[in-house]
């Protein structure tokens, strides 16, 4: 999530590298497998004007969005350390390190005015082509203004740093001060009824909607907490609530989502059915029941997330919670 200017982390410049004609093509620049533990959340704005749009005339992103979003599903994922690599040879132009991994929604805009990229790295791949790594976990930076990297050399890790929300790293691709969408080669703001050919190693499938992070809690879901990932060994209370929450992206208005919770013997104790108004680029749901008077049996709980669209399922999720 970054509006700000290019030269926000050319910081301190090295000598250019050698001239590079053809178009470059890039590494995934995450140590991660994407649909598995990252995600693409938000993808570069095709569309002219205010109204957003990506390369597919999908809506996951925001206006003006000229970078890709990798993110990882929780802040437990990214203090595990995920790294950040090179997408390509080239030579470090500009780095940033030092920024404090808070969300923007504590820190507050004003505090990172200047700095929104936050920590990230900028390399130089010739011919005017250029990549931006940005959000970078604080102190994790491992390379300096005039080095020269390899494909697939670790710059640092995905953080929380700049103006952001959620763990995630802004792959940016530019030429000159052009932004370039990396799925079609365009320069940002193109149209996206128009395709050209991926500047991508590699195929990088389109993952519309899925599921980021989902559990139970004793009680309506705090969301903070949950994306801390504090609700991972959460044990049952006799006679608490029982809640299944989840959070998504890329939902649409239609679909339906179906939340059940089966007892230990095998019976629902709880079933919630929903259609969803309008579309979401980020869904957080939680659904349940308080405990009944006499309290929840002993046993293993299974709670079911569903999401359903156009009679397809698109996300099918369980997770289980122990009752003493």
């Amino acid at each position: 999530m970054l509006r700000s200017a290019l030269i926000g982390l050319v910081l301190l410049v090295a000598p250019a590298a050698s001239a590079q004609e053809t178009e470059p093509r890039f590494a995934w620049p995450v140590a991660c497998t994407l649909g598995q533990d990252c995600f693409i959340q938000n993808y570069v704005d095709a569309v002219p004007g205010p109204r957003f749009g990506n390369f597919r005339c999908d809506r996951l992103g925001y206006s003006g969005d000229n970078g890709t979003d990798i993110r990882l599903r929780d802040l437990a994922a990214m203090r595990k350390g995920v790294d950040i690599l090179a997408a390509a040879d080239g030579t470090v132009v500009g780095i940033r390190d030092g920024e404090p991994d808070i969300s923007i929604k504590e820190r507050g805009v004003d505090a990172v005015k200047g700095k929104e990229a936050g920590n990230g790295v900028t390399i130089d791949h010739g011919g005017g082509w250029h990549t931006r790594y940005a959000h970078m976990r604080q102190g994790s930076v491992q390379v300096k203004p005039g080095d020269t990297v390899k494909t697939g050399q670790k710059l640092g890790q995905v953080g929380l740093s700049g103006n952001t929300e959620f763990p995630h790293v802004e792959f940016s691709v530019f030429r000159g001060e052009t932004f370039i969408d990396p799925f079609t080669a365009l320069p940002i703001g193109s149209g996206c009824e128009k395709t050209g050919n991926p500047l991508w190693a590699a195929d990088v499938p389109y993952i519309p909607t899925a599921l980021l992070i989902a559990g139970f809690a004793a009680g309506p879901a705090d969301w903070e907490t949950a994306r801390r990932g504090d609700y991972a060994d959460i044990k049952g209370g006799r006679n608490a609530p029982l809640v299944l929450w989840a959070e998504s992206f890329g939902v649409r208005g239609g679909d339906i989502q179906i939340v059940t919770i089966i007892g230990p013997d095998g019976k629902p104790v709880h079933r919630d059915r929903t259609v969803l108004a309008e579309s979401k680029n980020l869904w957080s749901a939680f659904s349940g029941r308080r405990a009944p008077p006499e309290g929840w049996k002993p046993g293993t709980y299974t709670g079911r997330y569903q999401l359903e669209r156009n009679s397809t399922l698109v996300i099918d999720t369980e997770r289980t919670v122990e009752m003493p």
